[in-house]
């Protein structure tokens, strides 16, 4: 068998048939995808979101901000909210109708309470570097933790989820017909009328117990898949001198079907190669330092943002990009998270890798001498003087 064989060509007459084949079959419904208005222009809009800068949703020392399509039009797979509660502050009882919810926390304690559809419940602490996932539909809380606020990011897989638009347990209540309530909950009609009769968003009480006393659990099953996962907690996926990431999927915790989240670490002036993601859409926070992400769309289109502590970067499926340390002196680190939960990824350095050298020559024009200098190996994160040996 030839080397051509081998690697997958098709030549001669088994060219000819596939192409024949191919050409009498009508492309399926669910692979011919309309171009977006918004990515079909001569120049690639931009995806940055200066996310911590903006107004948001303030109550006392809680507070929300949120990048969807209305603040960032290109993100449309994926939407974020940055959150921060007070000592004693609660993101009340809710329910998200139209997307999952994966988290990852900053700073800060913080408790949740989530319940799934067969009425199992579970209850988890979470610390920084520590993640949750929600699938869609499930209710759930989340409450600050001891006498220090708390700080997570979310991140929803749809881009025009808006957290301002989910189900509170407040809200409805409050708009219920109080017959309802005493027939379901089995309280006089009177004392619904203190009850809140407006969304409450986020709740204050006092700081919460350390630990869940007996007495305040639900005699309900514990559901069979945990809701956290502590991420940082765990070996780094990969170690190289140019940085290194935390990744964590479906693979690894089973419940997060929808959405991986990675850590980036960039050393100063590393590079995550060019690459690009065939299956799902890259949603970036930034949680420390300066960054520089570029992104490629085709005939030539390229758009470089730099993106400072606290904004917001989208790269849709398929579109080329790399993320760099902006800083030859500081480290930078960036949460990212892909609306599927199987990671895939192709980069530049192993694309080229996996092709014969004559073949690089002939595409760039350039003699194999050259050619031979190239990667031979995956590069993934370089360190500011190129790929490391």
């Amino acid at each position: 068998m030839s080397d051509l064989s081998r690697r997958g060509f098709l030549v001669g007459s088994a060219a000819a048939t596939w192409a024949t084949t191919a050409a009498a079959q009508p492309l399926p419904t669910a692979v011919i995808n309309k171009p977006d208005p918004l990515l079909d222009g001569d120049e690639l809009p931009t995806f940055r979101f200066a996310l911590e800068k903006s107004e948001g949703k303030v109550v006392a020392g809680n507070s929300a901000r949120e990048a969807t399509v209305k603040q960032l039009p290109i993100s449309k797979g994926i939407a974020g909210v940055s959150m921060r509660l007070e000592p004693g502050g609660i993101r009340e009882l809710h329910w998200h109708a139209t997307a999952a919810e994966w988290a990852y926390v900053v700073e800060g304690r913080c408790r949740t309470t989530v319940i799934d559809p067969a009425g199992r419940a579970e209850t988890n602490d979470f610390e920084p570097g520590d993640i949750w996932y929600f699938p869609r539909g499930h209710g759930h809380s989340i409450q600050c933790l001891g006498k220090k606020p708390c700080h997570f990011v979310l991140v929803f897989d749809n881009g025009y989820f808006s957290e301002f638009g989910t189900f509170s347990v407040t809200d409805w209540l409050g708009h219920a017909p109080p017959r309802l309530l005493v027939k379901n909950l089995g309280l006089p009609e009177k004392e619904f009328e203190a009850f809140p009769k407006e969304e409450v968003y986020f709740a204050r009480g006092p700081i919460a117990p350390e630990a869940i006393q007996p007495e305040h659990r639900q005699a309900l099953d514990v559901a069979p898949e945990t809701h956290k996962f502590r991420m940082l907690s765990e070996k780094p996926h990969s170690l190289q001198r140019g940085g290194r990431e935390w990744r964590v999927g479906q693979d690894r915790f089973p419940i997060s079907k929808t959405i991986t989240g990675v850590i980036l670490e960039l050393n100063p002036g590393g590079l995550r190669e060019l690459h690009w993601h065939p299956n799902a859409d890259e949603w970036q926070y930034v949680l420390s330092g300066r960054v520089r992400v570029t992104m490629f769309g085709s005939h030539g289109r390229w758009r470089e943002e730099t993106l400072e502590t606290g904004d917001v970067g989208y790269i849709p499926t398929g579109y080329g990009h790399s993320v760099e340390n902006a800083s030859d002196e500081k480290p930078a680190r960036v949460l990212i998270a892909f609306n599927t939960g199987h990671y895939q990824a192709i980069d530049l350095s192993v694309w080229l890798a996996g092709n014969p050298d004559y073949l690089l020559a002939a595409n760039f024009g350039r003699p194999e001498s050259v050619i031979a200098k190239l990667p031979r190996r995956r590069v993934f994160i370089a360190d500011k003087d190129g790929p490391s040996s």
